[in-house]
């Protein structure tokens, strides 16, 4: 599971192994409480959230927003 990015008790993540065939561009986010995984593209959009609240998941909404590049190149790096 490559981690991309620890911020203020996220973990910003995704999976080596992402389906068959591999799931479309996207992030994970964890807590050890709390999981939800955002689509990249076309927009950036909340695929699931289990356990954070609305507010929370506006921020990370925005950071994912803000930090989509990153998330998109560490993608790609690692699946090349």
């Amino acid at each position: 599971m490559p981690v991309v990015l620890r911020l203020d008790g996220y973990r910003f993540h995704f999976f080596a192994n992402e389906g068959d065939p591999r799931e479309p561009v996207h992030i994970h986010v964890a807590t050890p409480n709390a999981d939800a995984k955002f689509w990249l593209y076309p927009e950036v959009e909340l695929a699931y959230n289990h356990g954070f609240d609305a507010r929370t998941i506006r921020r990370l909404r925005d950071i994912v927003q803000e930090r989509r590049a990153q998330f998109e190149d560490a993608w790609n790096d690692f699946f090349a």
